[in-house]
């Protein structure tokens, strides 16, 4: 065909075929699917269209497909994309006319137009590519696929993203946040107005998931996610070229007053705050700066200023330690040069944890210094708000990764009840048996309470003598509200009554509450009221809650609360699980956080408290999976505690089965992996799950561990202060539980009374293989008791629930003792003669 020799079927290729390009008829591709399933092709990049995006017959279309691929684990990218690109090897696999030029930046999108439209624009500007991908449907091959394999590939220094669905939640997150520490992802997600999320599903055929909710789940995994296309290859530039601030301080060093004055205002204006310049640095800029300088910040060192005053006044307010980042703009002045001004500032592009950023503005006339400060690694922007949006950018990237791997504080309390799983799931249960969707107020304040939270005194009265009693009970003030299983606007029927000081005011109110009901209503809606004590306390009004997101399940939110939290709608939104630092930062993003640590003299609310009661409220919503929405609102905060003074939660109806309810995003902690055991001497402990708040505690292990174990475990001397790094222990303790899986043995030592580990195993899933590698370590003092078989045992058990089809380890040839603990479980050792490492195999798939 046109001279290229072509065959009539796959099954007719003489040779091996690694990729099968498919654009033909939609209707055809399930066929040619199968036939090079058939023949032993490993991928398919299908670029034809017409699926699901025109509707059912295309998404069965894509079913067959789906179905082809599956029985021989061939894999898709596509349909209805443009390709794939590999410029570092020459592969075009595209309907593109030109190739991506060679680079470091992986290119992934879900619009074949716009890679088209960035292709052209990265030719013009001589920007190169690690990888252009268009992922068009993404019918098996996604966004946690393709992220997992560039965060393995040497040649990718940053990952940016065109987004328009985000497919499969939990895949997307849990490979962003692993790849997200080393490598920066920076993405654009379109789709964020009501119209534009309208356009997204008429083009992807998905939908697209509200903003506020994918903006929690991009700050949970550590993405920066930006507003602008250029945006994405600005950061992807500046990521690269710098370190990331510590804060949100910028010092500006600039020629001239208005462009300094334009900065700050884009960085005020995004979060960003002026840094404050101590005495002394300003003292030291007067002594090599004009009298008429500005004395403050933005360093305004007039328009006379040659090249050593720049470089010196950068140099000094860089080293205040109120500064987090420095932006260098230059404006070209008769007096200036702006190419001898950039050689000056070489030296300043490697300030250590400070990034140093420079606008040079102008055309032809800078472009020298703009290249030689482009070569020295400090990135250069045409305008000075650019640059300081970038900084916003950088600050709240590092703010956020910090976030995911800082040690949170243990979640319980001495003072704090403990959870009653039980009790709160035979309320939820004896609701649901009874066909209520709603719960009651007093059901929902036992549910909460099952959970440690202090509830406001409530009790159920179905008669006006019932409400005497309990209003005598609990003692007047009181507080009458509607009791409805069916009615959840209380508000339209005038439920809450004030000021009940005494029985005459509670009979007049019970009365009101009836007929009301009775009239609006119907009387069938009418069971009654509670009755509760009105506080007095003077706190703040908060709400916390919980509603469901199609794509990511249960979303939480923390916020100001009271009758007008819709209308000042200051809140935060999380994924959960949440520990107390991810609870902390939530509770940081709202404005009432200011007053909640005090403010014009009134007393500071206890936010490790609310801290603690976010974890345990994430803990419910996990754990109770019935629940569809909760809210508590008011949640009440004082210097005295917190209070749940009303909430509502409403549970998923008879006809949804348990199969049908919303994966969380994130998986939880996996409470089923928690034993008790004994060893041989008697010592009881608890074989758990890892967790990040364990990280004070593996310091504690590993400084137990003689020299011998440390080198069985690792091949080799490992000092101590690198075992225990911060960021080291991160990757040990801070773990996705879809990748990986550690057993801790832990105990509270019977002498000193504290918590220690005494051993560590771990399951680490091996991708795309349906494998895992495991490993364990025990302290000296417990080895030869049995713990090591314990742990084995357990992990081994792990790796059948969780469905993989092998366990493989390496043990070094001289540590017999471990060698024989394998044999005792089935493994098969594997040496050749020379190597240092024995190879065990432990074959799952025929059990």
């Amino acid at each position: 065909m046109l001279g290229i020799k072509s065959y009539s079927s796959v099954a007719t290729i003489p040779e091996a075929v690694d990729l099968a390009v498919i654009a033909t008829a939609a209707s055809t591709v399930p066929g040619i699917v199968g036939e090079c399933a058939e023949a032993g092709v490993n991928g398919a990049i299908i670029i034809s269209a017409g699926f699901r995006e025109c509707g059912e017959q295309g998404a069965e279309l894509e079913r067959q497909i789906l179905a082809q691929a599956r029985r021989c684990r061939m894999r898709i990218i596509g349909p209805n994309c443009l390709g794939v690109m590999s410029p570092l090897t020459g592969l075009n696999a595209t309907f593109a006319s030109a190739m991506a030029r060679p680079g470091n930046v992986a290119f992934v999108s879900q619009s074949g137009a716009l890679c088209t439209a960035i292709l052209d624009w990265s030719l013009r500007e001589f920007v190169g590519f690690s990888a252009f991908v268009s992922v068009g449907s993404m019918l098996d091959v996604d966004w946690g696929d393709l992220i997992d394999y560039l965060g393995d590939d040497a040649s990718t220094r940053s990952i940016i993203i065109y987004m328009e669905s985000i497919g499969d939640a939990r895949s997307f997150l849990s490979a962003a946040r692993e790849v997200a520490l080393n490598k920066p992802i920076i993405l654009i997600k379109a789709g964020c107005t009501q119209a534009a999320a309208k356009a997204a599903v008429s083009h992807t055929g998905a939908l697209v998931g509200g903003f506020e909710v994918v903006d929690a789940d991009f700050r949970s995994c550590g993405v920066l996610r930006v507003d602008r296309i250029s945006d994405l290859f600005y950061m992807a530039e500046v990521l690269a070229k710098q370190p990331r601030p510590k804060g949100p301080r910028l010092a500006i060093v600039t020629n001239a007053g208005g462009p300094g004055v334009l900065a700050t205002d884009a960085l005020i204006s995004g979060g960003g705050q002026l840094a404050d310049l101590s005495p002394a640095t300003i003292e030291s800029l007067n002594k090599i700066l004009s009298p008429h300088w500005s004395h403050g910040n933005p360093v305004d060192i007039l328009g006379d200023a040659p090249a050593d005053r720049y470089a010196k006044s950068v140099e000094l307010v860089a080293q205040d330690a109120k500064t987090d980042g420095v932006l260098v703009i230059l404006a070209p002045q008769a007096l200036t040069d702006s190419t001898l001004t950039a050689e000056q500032l070489k030296p300043c592009s490697k300030i250590p944890g400070k990034p140093i950023l420079a606008s040079w503005m102008g055309g032809a006339g800078v472009a020298a210094g703009e290249d030689i400060l482009n070569r020295a690694n400090i990135p250069v922007f045409p305008y000075p708000d650019t640059a300081a949006r970038a900084f916003n950018y950088m600050w709240r990237y590092s703010y956020n990764l910090r976030g995911l791997y800082e040690t949170p504080a243990v979640a319980e309390h001495s003072d704090e009840r403990p959870l009653d799983r039980d009790l709160a799931g035979r309320i939820i249960q004896a609701a649901r048996g009874s066909g209520r969707t709603v719960l009651t107020e007093f059901e929902s304040k036992r549910l909460l309470a099952a959970y440690g939270f202090s509830t406001v005194e409530t009790c159920e009265a179905r008669s006006e003598e019932e409400a005497l009693e309990a209003a005598e009970r609990i003692g007047y003030p009181v507080v009458l509200k509607l009791l409805s299983e069916t009615i959840t606007h209380k508000s339209d029927i005038g439920g809450v009554h004030l000021n009940l000081a005494d029985k005459q005011a509670v009979c007049r109110a019970y009365c009101s509450i009836e007929s009301s009901v009775r009239e609006k209503a119907g009387s069938g809606n009418f069971l009654g009221v509670t009755v509760q004590p009105m506080l007095m306390l003077d706190g703040y009004e908060l709400i916390v809650g919980s509603t469901l997101d199609s794509q990511f399940g249960p979303v939480l939110l923390f916020g100001s609360g009271g009758q007008l939290v819709e209308v000042f709608k200051d809140r935060a939104l999380m994924l959960p699980p949440l520990n107390t630092t991810l609870a902390r930062r939530a509770i940081e993003q709202t404005q009432i956080f200011s007053a909640l640590e005090g403010v014009r003299g009134r007393p500071r609310v206890d936010i490790a408290a609310l801290e603690r009661l976010l974890v345990r409220f994430s803990q419910l919503v996990v754990e109770q999976r019935w629940v569809k929405e909760i809210d508590i609102n008011p949640l009440l905060a004082s210097p005295e505690g917190l209070v749940a003074l009303d909430a509502r939660v409403v549970l998923h109806g008879p006809e949804v089965q348990e199969d049908q309810l919303i994966p969380l995003a994130i998986r939880p902690y996996p409470t089923q992996y928690v034993w008790l055991c004994k060893l041989k001497d008697g010592t009881q402990m608890t074989i758990r799950p890892i967790r990040p708040e364990d990280e004070p505690l593996m310091v504690n292990f590993h400084q137990t561990l003689s020299e011998r174990s440390v080198y069985f475990r690792y091949f080799g001397a490992l000092k101590l202060s690198l075992r225990v790094e911060h960021e080291r222990l991160t990757r040990i303790c801070f773990i996705d539980y879809d990748r990986q899986i550690a057993l801790v043995a832990a105990r509270k030592n019977p002498t000193s009374g504290l918590h220690e580990i005494l051993a560590v195993g771990r399951l680490t899933k091996l991708r795309p293989a349906n494998e895992a590698e495991f490993a364990i370590l025990v302290t000296d003092e417990f080895q030869h008791q049995g713990l090591g078989a314990e742990l084995t045992h357990r992990l081994v058990e792990i790796a059948r629930q969780e469905k993989l089809d092998r366990i493989i380890g390496y043990v070094l040839a001289e540590n017999l003792d471990m060698q024989r603990l394998c044999q005792k479980f089935g493994f098969r050792l594997q040496h050749s003669p020379g190597d240092p490492a024995v190879n065990v195999v432990l074959d799952l798939r025929n059990e």
